[in-house]
Formats: structure tokens, sequence, C-alpha cells
């Protein structure tokens, strides 16, 4: 019987995780964290009975307490809460789902502990690599990548041993606005944005994926996870997304994985990693699909691309700053406070007001962060 922690619980990943604890019936889920949907909370508590329950809002916490009074569950509160569900003894892999660099801290406590990561939090890796990869390999702890298009790459390791990347190809839908030149962007609104041609994902993740930006903070965190240059990174436009990434060897041979856009398969092969088990579903059929195409990206319509590459060519904590400055940009996008361009635009001031720190701790890393809003909101809000 395998035992998780799941960060995240209510999220996209978090619901699809404990799909998988349900179908495959041999994972015990001892411990859950979410933000404030205590709904749904109150759902997978009473189905999945786990020890520990994290609430990071604290007034819903009281709530939930008085409404699972009768359950044997713990709950407790904020970034304390979150990390004691980090480090809990009885669970052996932490699933880290959830949004944003909120995960930092739980995310370094739990490799302390010793705990398998199950990484689905990009923002982990995007802003603290630094910190987190050489601490992984100090505590021996692996990083199992959950994102669809790394899992790809991960699986796409197997068996490689010592021979050299050439070059990772990272692939992307091309999100919804795919073939949009920038003038056509400036009337988009908020529905628009939210319908992915392929991939069923939260809200703040699919505005990403429409202005590539998630591809942009997915290729800061194939860095860290594969140990490779950022000229070894090249982004592919593949609409079909049936492709989810691939690596290219040095000599010339392309290893790739393919399946349909479920992101219960990455999650379900973090889990048993390295084991393979059978997944409900529908299954790739190549004769039905006909052909997949690729193009190269649009990086100038679609400047969160560009812009993140830049981030990570000058490094320390200019990441931070692009990530938190989209965090926000993005929220006000969804609050119909700014327009669609308005969000590369934000990232780039944040960028440009940053003050450059080459090794940022944690601290400077969410003090970056602090300044990026101050600085939205002083000017953009």
């Amino acid at each position: 019987m395998k035992k998780i922690a799941i960060l995240g619980s209510t999220g996209s990943i978090g619901t699809q995780t404990l799909d998988i604890v349900r179908e495959q019936g041999d994972i015990e889920v001892t411990a859950i964290a979410a933000g404030s949907n205590i709904k749904l909370l109150e759902a997978q508590m009473r189905e999945f009975k786990p020890a520990l329950v994290c609430v990071y809002d604290e007034s819903a916490a009281g709530q939930l307490k008085i409404n699972t009074a009768d359950l044997d569950s713990r709950i407790v509160t904020g970034m304390d809460g979150l990390l004691e569900v980090a480090v809990q003894p009885e669970s052996e892999i932490l699933v880290t789902a959830i949004v944003g660099m909120l995960g930092i801290r739980p995310t370094i406590a739990a490799i302390k502990a010793g705990k398998k990561i199950a990484l689905a939090n990009k923002e982990t890796l995007v802003t603290a690599g630094h910190i987190i990869m050489p601490l992984a390999k100090e505590c021996g702890v692996p990083i199992l990548p959950v994102d669809s298009e790394h899992s790809a790459i991960f699986q796409s390791l197997q068996g490689a041993g010592e021979n050299r990347i050439e070059k990772i190809l990272l692939t992307a839908s091309g999100g919804p606005f795919r073939g949009r030149r920038a003038e056509e962007l400036k009337e988009i609104q908020v529905e628009d944005a939210l319908k992915h041609p392929n991939w069923s994902m939260g809200r703040k993740i699919t505005i990403d994926s429409s202005t590539l930006v998630n591809k942009g903070l997915e290729v800061m965190e194939a860095k860290w996870l594969f140990g490779v240059e950022l000229s070894q990174i090249q982004v592919v436009v593949h609409p079909q997304s049936v492709i989810h990434s691939a690596v290219e060897y040095e000599d010339g041979a392309v290893i790739a994985q393919l399946g349909t856009p479920d992101m219960r398969l990455p999650i379900q092969y973090a889990l048993y990693y390295p084991e393979r088990r059978p997944l409900s579903g529908d299954k790739l059929d190549l004769f039905a699909l006909g052909r997949l195409t690729f193009e190269k990206p649009d990086m100038e319509t679609f400047r969160g691309l560009s812009l993140a590459y830049e981030a990570m060519r000058r490094g320390g904590n200019i990441p931070t700053a692009f990530n938190a400055a989209n965090e926000r940009a993005v929220a006000l996008f969804l609050e119909r406070r700014i327009s669609y361009p308005a969000i590369t635009e934000i990232i780039e001031a944040c960028m440009g007001e940053a003050t450059f720190v080459a090794e940022p701790t944690v601290d400077e890393i969410l003090e970056t962060e602090a300044l990026a809003y101050e600085h939205i909101r002083k000017v953009f809000e």
C-alpha cells in the first residue's frame, strides 16, 4: 500500500490524483491540503479519511472543523499547516500540486524529510531550482515530474544511461490563439482565453497556456530537472498534443512519448515509477489521428515565451520576477481589470524593475515576489 500526501487536493492535478487513487485501490491518502474550497475538501475527507488536513485560509478552516466534527482528521492552517502535511511521517510521496510559490518551503521540507516528490508545482523549480535540485541530490530524493511534457522527457530518458542529450524537444499545443497576430490579441476576453483546444486544466494554467507563458515556465523547469543548457531546449508547436515531448541524443536518434491528452497518465507514472499500470480512458489511435504537424513558436506575438528565455539567461532572481508578475497579471486579467496583452507588458516591466540577486535565498525569492506585486499595485492597478 503506497501512502501519499497531496498539496492542492482540490485543484485539477489534485482531483485527478484522487481519481487514480480510486481506480488503483492500493494507495492510502494520509494527508491533503487546499486553499479554501472547503466544500470539496470535506467531500475528500469523508471519502479518503486522511489523518491530517490543511486549509491554508484560516477562516475557512474554522468552518471546516465545524462541518467535519464527526471525523477523526486533524485540521491545521497556513504555511505551518502546509509544512506539517509535507513532512507527515506516514507518507512516502508528496504530490506538490499547489499553485504558486507557496510550494517552495513545503517542497524543501519534504525533501529534507526524505519524501519522494511528485512535482506538479513548476514555480518551485522556476524560482528555486538552484536550491531544490542540489538539495534533492544531497538527500537522495527523486523528483518525479508530473507535468505532461516533463514526464514525457523523463520517460524518454529511461535506459539512456550515460548517453548525452543533444536537445530536448518541448512540445506546445500553441493554445487557442495559435496563428493570430499581435493586434488581434487586444480584444481577447477571459472566456476566449479559457478555451484550451486540447487540455482540461485549472483557470490560471489555461491562461498561461494561451499566452505561451506556461511553455516558458516549462523551459525553465526543464533546465533544472534535466541539467541541460538553455540552448538545448527547443520549443516545438504541435497542435495535436499527441507527442508530449521528446529527447534527441547526440547520434541523432529522437525518442518521444506519445499518448492522448490525459493528465492522469503522467500522474500515475510518477506515483508508481518505474512500474506502469493499466489506466482507463481512450488510448491513442494513430489511424484515427491521421497526421501530426509541427511549427515554430511565434515568439514575437507571444512574447511571454521570449521573456521566459530572457529571464532564464539573466538568471538569479529574474525568473522569480517573471513568475510573480505573471501570477498577479493573470489574476488581474481573470478579474477583468487589465487587457490580455497587458499580461506580458506587466511581466516585462517587473523583470526590468527587479534588483538582480545572483544566488537568491528562499527569503530573497519571496522578497522579489513581494516587490513585483508592489510594483504592479503602484503602476498597473
